[in-house]
């Protein structure tokens, strides 16, 4: 099981965007998707408060402030066909 992250804030349309290709391309991998606030953790917020959204797959920072999807599905691939 793939474990994917989106480090996040309110307000935040890329944000919203990189969620929106994220749901799209999970639909044909097996993933978990995770959305963590930023806002709610103060070593994150310090960290990435000019850097999000990011993207993170199974902990490693992958995207960060756009995601493609067909280098989304790569990543996935690469990752799923790793096991």
């Amino acid at each position: 099981m793939i474990d994917i992250e989106i480090l996040t804030k309110a307000d935040c349309c890329l944000c919203d965007e990189a969620k929106e290709v994220v749901e799209t391309v999970l639909a044909d991998y097996p993933a978990t998707l995770r959305l963590t606030d930023i806002e709610s953790d103060a070593a994150l917020f310090e960290a990435y408060k000019e850097k999000i959204p990011v993207v993170r797959l199974n902990g490693e920072d992958s995207f960060i402030y756009k995601v493609h999807p067909v280098t989304l599905r790569k990543r996935l691939e690469e990752i799923d066909g790793g096991k």
